[in-house]
């Protein structure tokens, strides 16, 4: 609710960005057992509708199942962003390598369940070193089904703040609202909305809407694996 005030009463500010983008994502999990998980993601972004694609990343990581509702993750990845203008034009705007650490805490009410995400980042880009703070909630539902199981349907949504300790401190914010079909315990796919806001310095604001595909697989080593993690990526 404050967030949301707080948008549309900055809505003046707004430098609107026209058209409306894709963020493309391919998750691969790998469950080794019931602590201990792995993953690699890639993601495609564009301004246009596939068209004027300028960045791309790619990351990985292994996570730890503290408890069955808590779960810690170490990550890195090499992230790019291009020139806005065409596809993949160079030279590159800025080029980054990135550490983070997470923990991921769920909770369960019947068959809703709640995600918090805690992370911080180390981003050591081609414009210098910089920290950044993100926490996101989540929800998922799903439709057909009491949990997400073989052949479910279910809808999901989160808001994501991204803090940083020096510069704008509120310098990002990601609604996004989706839903998706889990096929079997191998292949998941989600298709969703992303509203993101962005803040700079002298009050200026830039507002853009994405439509996110995403194609998730999961392979695991036994029965007693960690549940895959469905709901909103990256």
């Amino acid at each position: 609710m404050i967030i949301g005030a707080f948008f549309w009463s900055s809505i003046y500010l707004t430098a609107q960005t026209p058209g409306l983008g894709t963020w493309n994502v391919l998750t691969g999990r790998f469950n080794y057992n019931s602590k201990w998980n792995a993953f690699i993601e890639l993601q495609l972004r564009s301004q246009q509708t596939f068209n004027h694609f300028n960045y791309h990343e790619v990351k990985g990581g292994i996570g730890y199942a503290i408890h069955p509702t808590l779960t810690a993750v170490i990550g890195t990845g090499r992230y790019i962003t291009y020139q806005l203008n065409d596809n993949f034009k160079t030279p590159f705007l800025v080029t980054e390598n990135r550490l983070w650490q997470q923990l991921i805490w769920n909770q369960s009410f019947n068959n809703f369940r709640i995600e918090h995400r805690l992370r911080a980042e180390q981003r050591y880009t081609s414009n210098g070193y910089r920290n950044r703070f993100r926490y996101r909630l989540s929800g998922i539902i799903p439709l057909n089904n009491k949990t997400i199981t073989n052949k479910t349907l279910f809808i999901n949504t989160s808001n994501e703040f991204h803090l940083n300790n020096e510069g704008v401190f509120f310098e990002q914010n990601r609604y996004y609202l989706g839903g998706g079909y889990n096929f079997n315990s191998q292949l998941s796919l989600q298709v969703g909305w992303i509203y993101r806001s962005d803040f700079f310095t002298q009050n200026r604001a830039q507002y853009k809407n994405f439509l996110q595909t995403s194609l998730q697989f999961t392979f695991s080593k036994s029965k007693n694996a960690t549940n895959k993690n469905i709901g909103s990526v990256d």
